[in-house]
Parts: C-alpha cells; sequence; structure tokens
C-alpha cells in the first residue's frame, strides 16, 4: 500500500510534471532540427560546429567545445569527419604547438552560408507563433532553470 501511495506522491509532483514537458519540448525540438540538417548531410553535431566556425578565422577546440554542446571527446570525431568531408582545416600555430586551430574551408564556408540562414528561417518561422513577450518570457525562465543548476 505505502508504494501505491508514494507512486500516487510522484505522479502528482508538479515538478516532474514540468521536467516531463522541458524534456519533451527539447526532444521534439531536437527530432526537428536533425531532420533538417541530415537534409545537407549533416548530423546536429557537424552542424553545431559548422554555425560555431561561420563567419570566424577559426576557432580551437577548446573553443569550439566552449561555444557547442558537444563533449571533448566527441568533439573531436566530429571535427575529424568534417575534415574528411573538406569542411574544415586543422592548424597548429607555430606559437602554440599544443593548440589546434579549426577553420572552415571554402566548401565548408559555403554550406554554412547556405545551411545556417535556411535553418535560421525555418525555426523563425515556428517561434513566430509566439508572442514578443511569450519568447521574453520562456528566455527569462529558460535563463533562470540554467542558473539553478
Amino acid at each position: 500500500m505505502a508504494t501505491s501511495n508514494l507512486s500516487q506522491a510522484v505522479a502528482q509532483e508538479p515538478s516532474l510534471a514540468t521536467i516531463r514537458a522541458l524534456v519533451r519540448a527539447y526532444q521534439a525540438f531536437a527530432r526537428y532540427s536533425e531532420t533538417f540538417v541530415r537534409q545537407y548531410d549533416l548530423t546536429p553535431a557537424q552542424f553545431d560546429v559548422i554555425a560555431t566556425l561561420g563567419n570566424t578565422q577559426g576557432l580551437t577546440m577548446g573553443d569550439i567545445g566552449e561555444k557547442t554542446l558537444i563533449t571533448k571527446g566527441t568533439l573531436t570525431g566530429v571535427v575529424d569527419r568534417l575534415a574528411q568531408k573538406g569542411l574544415v582545416t586543422r592548424a597548429t600555430p607555430p606559437e602554440s604547438r599544443r593548440t589546434v586551430v579549426v577553420q572552415l574551408t571554402t566548401e565548408g564556408t559555403t554550406l554554412f552560408e547556405q545551411v545556417f540562414p535556411a535553418h535560421l528561417s525555418d525555426i523563425k518561422q515556428h517561434l513566430t507563433l509566439l508572442e514578443a513577450s511569450e519568447m521574453e518570457l520562456l528566455r527569462v525562465l529558460l535563463h533562470r532553470l540554467e542558473a539553478m543548476f
């Protein structure tokens, strides 16, 4: 009987419903975004790196890791595959042999200039269903949630 009461209490916990809604929203966005970027023969992580490198002269692997949601171990493989596709190059600056700078190639820049605005426009279309005040409230609440952890 105690287990039943606990299950009932858990099912009625408002924080769990909020977390579930947040996770489901993220999963829906991730699925939608992945479908979009796969049209360009990119994985979500590859797109993230391309988008991060766009409009830069290149970034170190550390900087890319900080600006993306990709873990260090995964980032190396993602950059390897982008280099195999001819979309990025790696260089080690003479002043810092332990640093690796990743840059978009001409082909990578062309892809960025094609995919990034198209993806942004596509996402923006969906977000325009929210009022400006709702967008601001959502942004504030998400920042507050992030700060809690």
